[in-house]
């Protein structure tokens, strides 16, 4: 199974044209299953460096987070059942332990033996045992996974390979960026985005300035009855649930998170992050903004 875990593309990003837009240099691919793209404004001797270093830095990561390239730090993990994590693996960790902990364990990486079951007609009953992200014990010299789980983190990074190539983009001195690897991260003057849902199509635009969007559509990867976005004891309540924070990381994981959550909680877990704008796609097409 080659598909991401999340969904295919749900935002649709453009910029008004201005005097600027001469200056605007993009690059396009691939990574973590799914179509890339960088878009940054300034003269050349900036820019390409700066888009250089962005895509080995997109290479380096999914060295590390890929569930598809065999040899990649996740990979071994789940194989041998622990690993000692690179730098950026442990920060990972450490951000996805903070949204279990936020989500009251909506959020939970240790879901992949589901994702297998469901995919591959394994024992489901069997797999949802095996998952429990408090079982997974990490620091910065050991990750070991209880017997028998196996973690994706195709719901948070994402996130965070976005939120580290913009601050890549920033450090060559790019002013005006705007990141999209599965999510999305802006700098500078407004990106206008278009929100989609899989089955509902466009409902909805936003513009982003300073900051970061992520999306979640449990209907747009089809796994069993309800969708790709997995939990051993919830069920997707959302068609689409879009998330605009500071940073892509958490956008990316609360959206994961909120598609499973009533909406009673959605408010709060709006106010403990923090987060500048949710919308939220029901069942029935209909669009709640908060």
């Amino acid at each position: 199974m080659t598909l991401s875990r999340r969904r295919f593309l749900t935002i649709t990003a453009g910029f008004a044209a201005s005097p600027a837009a001469a200056l605007s240099h993009s690059w396009q691919g691939r990574a973590f299953g799914a179509s890339v793209s960088i878009t940054l404004h300034g003269p050349k001797d900036m820019t390409r460096p700066a888009l250089q270093h962005a895509q080995q830095l997109i290479a380096d990561l999914e060295r590390l987070f890929s569930l598809y390239a065999p040899t990649s730090d996740l990979v071994r993990l789940n194989r041998a059942g622990w690993i000692a994590p690179e730098k950026r693996f442990l920060a990972l960790m450490r951000s996805a332990d903070a949204a279990h902990r936020l989500t009251g364990g909506l959020f939970d990486p240790s879901v992949q033996p589901l994702w297998r079951a469901l995919s591959e007609g394994g024992d489901v009953a069997r797999a949802k045992a095996l998952i429990g992200w408090d079982r997974v014990r990490f620091d910065a010299n050991r990750v070991t996974l209880a017997p028998g789980q196996a973690l994706t983190f195709n719901g948070i990074a994402q996130g965070f390979a976005t939120d580290l190539v913009a601050e890549a983009l920033k450090a060559h001195g790019a002013e005006r960026t705007l990141v999209n690897i599965g999510e999305y991260r802006g700098s500078g003057e407004g990106w206008h985005l278009g929100v989609e849902d899989p089955q509902f199509g466009r409902l909805a635009a936003l513009t982003l300035s300073d900051g970061a969007v992520a999306t979640s559509s449990p209907a747009a990867t089809p796994l069993g009855a309800g969708g790709h976005i997995l939990h051993s004891r919830a069920a997707p309540r959302w068609s689409t649930v879009l998330v605009e924070a500071e940073t892509a990381t958490l956008a990316d994981a609360l959206s994961t998170a909120m598609v499973l959550a009533p909406l009673e909680q959605v408010h709060q877990l709006r106010w403990a992050a923090g987060v500048r704008r949710i919308m939220l796609v029901d069942k029935a097409g209909d669009l709640i903004s908060l």
